[in-house]
């Protein structure tokens, strides 16, 4: 079969695709023909050597997508043959709350990921998808959508007045976008592109304010009509983290999901003491949370923001698209 493969720590301009073995159907295995797939941030960062060490090499990259149950050795566990579904991220994380036996796993990373024409998985490590959604719309949902809504809904306290701060114009603030004001919140997001945020608002955004014309945004948030916010759904990392803290309340949270703006910088945690701000990691989430997001997405028929769709075999277009760092939405990949 087909399949890319990369040796951690080269770049995406070394993945090749490559013709390797099929995997075989073994005991109690399902055998899935992939449909399509998405890339998130954590594609580029393993490639690039910038995910921590210890990763098999080569690697079949990307963690997310879609396939169709195509073979059986083993009771389906409610699925049939045909029934199109999603891999989770973190395979062994089945419910409860995290932990490092149960993260151990994560597809493209610690173990094999999705970018080939056939994988094999248990009934266990699987979710159905909303059937409304189509391959490459599905296939966005294993990370970035969960990410976004473990944030909001299951390590958080929630109000129906709630106020949320999203960054950027990723698949993790669109998704925290969507499903926040499906839930009645009110939303404000920063970006660095003006068109972007008029694009968010077209979304629902309440308010929206540029980068270029307001550097120290944490403080005009705070100061306009739109107030301080409850929680923000932080993706920039430690450039970006003083100002969130400057836009969020005192008692409120912080949702610390990505490092987009960088992974070091001096931090003073003086403000997140003194204004008594919850800080909690958010790393995916569990294959429960992952079921309960699909039935909102089904419910309120939340369809996601796709920026490009690419072919498999120019699979490396969709990576270097993703380096320019200039989509809105989801980069994704079909058969």
């Amino acid at each position: 079969m087909k399949s890319y493969l990369v040796q951690p720590g080269s770049g995406i301009e070394n993945m090749q695709l490559s013709e390797i073995e099929r995997p075989s159907l073994q005991s109690r295995k399902l055998l899935l023909k992939m449909l399509a797939w998405s890339l998130n941030y954590r594609d580029l960062l393993v490639a690039g050597g910038q995910y921590g060490l210890g990763l098999p090499s080569p690697l079949i990259p990307i963690s997310d997508g879609i396939g169709e149950i195509i073979e059986s050795n083993t009771e389906l566990g409610g699925f049939k043959i045909g029934q199109r579904v999603a891999l989770s991220f973190f395979p062994d994380w089945h419910d409860g709350l995290i932990t490092a036996p149960k993260t151990k796993k994560s597809l493209g990373g610690t173990s094999q990921g999705l970018l080939a024409e056939f994988v094999t998985c248990s009934p266990s490590e699987i979710v159905s998808v909303p059937q409304f959604l189509s391959n490459e719309e599905a296939a966005t949902l294993p990370c970035a959508a969960l990410t976004a809504w473990n944030a909001l809904f299951e390590t958080t306290t929630n109000s129906p007045e709630k106020k949320v701060l999203t960054i950027g114009s990723g698949g993790v603030s669109i998704f925290a976008l969507q499903f926040a004001k499906s839930a009645g919140y009110k939303v404000v997001s920063i970006s660095r592109s003006v068109q972007h945020l008029n694009q968010l608002k077209e979304l629902g955004l309440d308010e929206g304010f540029d980068l270029i014309n307001n550097p120290k945004w944490g403080d005009t948030i705070r100061k306009s009509s739109f107030g301080e916010v409850d929680h923000a759904i932080e993706l920039g990392g430690a450039n970006t983290l003083p100002q969130s803290i400057k836009a969020t309340r005192v008692g409120g949270e912080i949702s610390l999901i990505g490092v987009l703006a960088g992974n070091e910088a001096e931090f003073n945690p003086l403000p997140i003491i003194m204004k008594s701000i919850k800080l909690q990691g958010i790393f995916v989430g569990s294959i429960a949370m992952f079921n309960r997001m699909n039935s909102s997405i089904e419910q309120n028929k939340i369809k996601p923001v796709i920026d490009k769709v690419f072919k498999f075999e120019n699979s490396l277009d969709a990576f270097a698209h993703m380096a320019k760092g200039n989509h809105f939405g989801k980069i994704c990949i079909s058969i």
